[in-house]
């Protein structure tokens, strides 16, 4: 009999849903190392802190796709608390970091203003353990949005950009619609039907079923 080896995947995310919101914030890790991140991790601190305990991955960074308060507005906190460095978004997102006070007080949320330790750029990469990931910069639904794309793995995490169904609201102040229409054809669609990718609300999907369905970017839709 020949034994079948069963690879294990170089990269695994599991979703950490965090405030009133329920933004989807993300642990992704590298299973050679077991050495990871946190995406997007909004808010609810604790639990996010139980969940990385839980999981035995060793949090190494913070990385943010857009400067809203459900995706960032803990973390320079958290980034704090544990002595890690903060990646993300692109600069052009500081207009919403520097009013989270402001807004967590809209929205009921904590938020805190903080400074990236490294903004992010299109074309530029982020590792986690011995992951490589690259950036792209999508903006629309802010200025300053980046995803973070694992080719090897056929994974994105997307954040506000698209979701399962419809894309990112672009009537907040600095969103550009058509800006967003360009990043996801132009900038997403050409990774590959095939591209899994979490969003920063609701379940996952694939850019192939969105350009197939989506009431919003389908290739129908924007035929």
């Amino acid at each position: 009999m020949t034994e079948a080896t069963i690879k294990t995947p170089p990269m695994k995310a599991a979703i950490l849903p965090v405030t009133p919101l329920q933004q989807n914030c993300s642990l992704i890790w590298c299973t050679k190392t077991m050495r990871g991140a946190l995406t997007d991790p909004g808010g609810d601190l604790d639990m996010l802190k139980a969940a990385v305990a839980k999981s035995g991955v060793t949090l190494e960074k913070i990385l943010i796709t857009h400067g809203h308060i459900d995706h960032c507005g803990e973390s320079g906190i958290l980034a704090k608390e544990l002595g890690l460095p903060i990646e993300g978004p692109h600069e052009a997102d500081r207009f919403w970091i520097d009013r989270l006070g402001e807004d967590g007080k809209k929205y009921g949320i904590a938020g805190e203003v903080f400074e990236p330790d490294r903004w992010l750029g299109d074309g530029d990469t982020v590792t986690v353990g011995e992951l490589t990931l690259d950036v792209i910069h999508c903006p629309g639904h802010t200025p300053g949005h980046v995803i973070f794309f694992h080719g090897p793995s056929k994974f994105a995490i997307v954040g506000d950009v698209l979701f399962q169904g419809s894309i990112g609201r672009t009537d907040f102040p600095m969103g550009n619609h058509q800006d967003l229409i360009d990043a996801i054809t132009q900038k997403l669609w050409p990774l590959g039907d095939d591209i899994t990718f979490i969003p920063g609300h609701g379940p996952t999907s694939t850019f192939g079923q969105e350009r197939k369905t989506n009431a919003f970017v389908s290739d129908q839709m924007l035929s």
